[in-house]
């Protein structure tokens, strides 16, 4: 997600839900621009059933502040990139500070990056050099690569392709209809969904986490964005999990401690040990 992003129509957050019966942790928040001190909602999120974050780089502020806040909690890990809207005539010397960064032990994956073809922040000629680059970085670095991809199917797969995907890629707040889940699934790719999977609207979604292998899908907040449709329209935080999570297993049709535990096992292959 983006730095401005839209989506949060009121400040007062949610109750907590219900804890998940399994430990799960969240692979994609923004701690930087969630309005709670980062200790409150680590406490929150933990007593939902979410031990650990993925805090995501955007930029090179935000990657700093993820790597920074991995480094003081200990139970939140960063990705560090430059995302798709932020990549106008970016330099080389900003991939070289973000491969710098990726050096952290607490640092576990390049991201997000990718395409956006929603917004026309960016030429596309940008954001295509900018997501080789991240490429060849996490290759280098042998971290995963988080993936954004918005409206941007066909090319987001075809540059993997081209230059060779990671051993890892998870596609964040996955997008793309059940066909292209079965593409990412023959390629071993991770599926992150996020509350937007329980929309009304949003079908086409759960038909491809149907279609999803249950041994690559994760869940994610992309907090504070994509409030599960419990409570859309208030802010979005890592301990609102259980509402995603029991809607995913109800579409998938599995028990909500049986894909808890797919995901915790996911998230350690994707991300490395805890």
């Amino acid at each position: 997600m983006s730095r401005d992003e839209d989506g949060q129509a009121s400040r007062s957050y949610p109750p907590l839900p219900e804890r998940l019966p399994v430990d799960v942790f969240d692979s994609h928040c923004h701690l930087d621009i969630v309005d709670t001190p980062v200790d409150e909602q680590l406490k929150s999120a933990k007593a939902a059933g979410i031990t650990r974050i993925v805090t995501i780089g955007c930029d090179l502020p935000s990657s700093r502040f993820a790597v920074d806040a991995a480094d003081e909690f200990d139970d939140v890990y960063a990705a560090v990139a430059i995302h798709p809207n932020e990549t106008t005539r970016i330099s080389a010397d900003v991939l070289t500070d973000i491969e710098r960064l990726a050096a952290h032990p607490k640092v576990r994956a390049i991201g997000e990056t990718g395409l956006d073809y929603y917004r026309d922040w960016a030429p596309k000629d940008d954001q295509h050099r900018a997501f080789r680059g991240h490429i060849e970085i996490a290759k280098r670095t042998g971290k995963a690569l988080v993936v954004h991809d918005r409206e941007a199917h066909d090319d987001v797969l075809a540059i993997l392709a081209e230059e060779g995907a990671p051993d890892r890629v998870v596609f964040h707040c996955y997008s793309g209809d059940a066909a292209m889940a079965e593409v990412c699934a023959e390629h071993g790719y991770l599926m992150s969904f996020a509350g937007n999977v329980t929309f009304k609207n949003a079908e086409p979604l759960r038909d491809a986490l149907r279609a999803a292998p249950l041994d690559l899908l994760l869940v994610e907040t992309d907090a504070p964005f994509l409030t599960p449709i419990q409570h859309r329209g208030k802010p979005n935080a890592s301990y609102l999990i259980p509402h995603t999570v029991r809607a995913m297993a109800e579409v998938k049709g599995v028990d909500v401690a049986d894909l808890c535990a797919a995901i915790a096992a996911n998230g350690e292959r994707a991300f490395g040990p805890w």
